[in-house]
């Protein structure tokens, strides 16, 4: 093993982001284990790997203690999208806290630095704009998205609190809306509903009247900055927004979807969900001043990536579906 090559534990692994942060992980020449439960990960996600000596997959579920040696941990382990995190809202609540006690005490035990994937999520339905790290945010503690929001304050909480008990080297990111590639296709968010509901030439559904605003990054810029907060100095703990700060409506993104597939689609609208935020874009001013780091990649070609991946995974689907009905007949 070279003097340069990292142990690097990555929660979550098989997901959407998790399984990005182990592509580019392994390309930087570390070893990667690659911890995950399944719940929303899929293992399509990081078949390119299996055969690679410098990784390994493992079927863990985070509310259990792990014991592995490792030099880094990036704890990425929860539902993130709302259709997935309220199905089970108490696992929820556990994965973000227990699988955060957990990760915490294995960073303590082999002194490793720890990395935490929070979300813009924590600042609710906002009522500072753009949000800043110093926003302690609007949410409702009682309502169906606050298993994921507050269950994410409260990790954040454990991390500091390590930090400053047992001198844990912690990093917290705050992540805003990002798209891309490896999206579960059934997640409900609306990158991937647009774009699934546009190449297959159904309705666009629009929750509210579509003025509501995200602020949309690409993985990749994403990634990028997950790396540079980790090679950040001890004393740079975070928390730091993630995200890109071009705002826009949902129905100006629904908008560029039809017209980038070339899609018949007609928009309809939905009843805004319960709690659902009204605006939501981030201040990355700290990032680009401790990280250097801001998005660069533009919106039209971040979803074109994405629109292609969707399609050869319809494409995929279709011919499986075949298949399955010609051996049936």
């Amino acid at each position: 093993m070279s003097v340069t090559t990292k142990r690097i534990l990555v929660t979550g692994g098989a997901g959407f982001l998790g399984s990005h942060l182990c592509d580019r992980l392994i390309a930087d020449g570390n070893d990667v284990l690659c911890v995950d439960n399944y719940f929303t990960g899929r293992k399509d996600n990081i078949a390119r790997h299996l055969d690679d000596a410098r990784f390994e997959a493992m079927r863990h579920d985070v509310c259990f203690p792990l014991y592995v040696e490792v030099d880094e941990i990036y704890n990425l382990a929860c539902p993130a999208s709302p259709i997935h995190y309220q199905f089970d809202p108490v696992q929820t609540t556990k994965t973000s806290v227990v699988g955060a006690i957990n990760m915490l005490g294995l960073a303590k035990r082999v002194k490793a630095k720890v990395f935490q994937a929070s979300t813009s999520e924590i600042y609710g339905d906002p009522t500072v704009h753009p949000q800043t790290e110093q926003y302690r945010g609007n949410v409702n503690t009682l309502g169906p998205r606050a298993c994921y929001d507050e269950g994410k304050r409260c990790a954040e909480t454990l991390f500091f609190d390590y930090r400053r008990q047992h001198n844990v080297k912690i990093k917290v990111a705050r992540i805003f809306n990002t798209y891309g590639p490896r999206m579960h296709p059934n997640d409900g968010r609306v990158v991937s509903n647009f774009i699934i509901q546009a190449l297959k030439g159904e309705a666009i559904t629009l929750f509210g009247d579509g003025s509501q605003t995200r602020a949309f990054c690409y993985v990749d810029d994403l990634i990028e900055g997950f790396v540079r907060l980790m090679a950040t100095p001890d004393s740079v703990t975070g928390p730091v927004n993630l995200g890109n700060p071009v705002e826009m409506t949902v129905r100006q993104l629904a908008e560029r979807v039809i017209d980038l597939t070339g899609s018949s689609s007609k928009i309809e609208y939905r009843p805004l969900p319960v709690d659902d935020p009204t605006q939501r874009c981030p201040d990355i001013s700290y990032a680009r001043e401790v990280l250097g780091w801001e998005p660069k990649v533009a919106l039209d070609n971040g979803l074109r990536r994405t629109i292609d991946y969707f399609e050869q995974l319809l494409r995929e689907t279709e011919e499986r579906e075949e298949t399955i009905v010609r051996l049936q007949a």
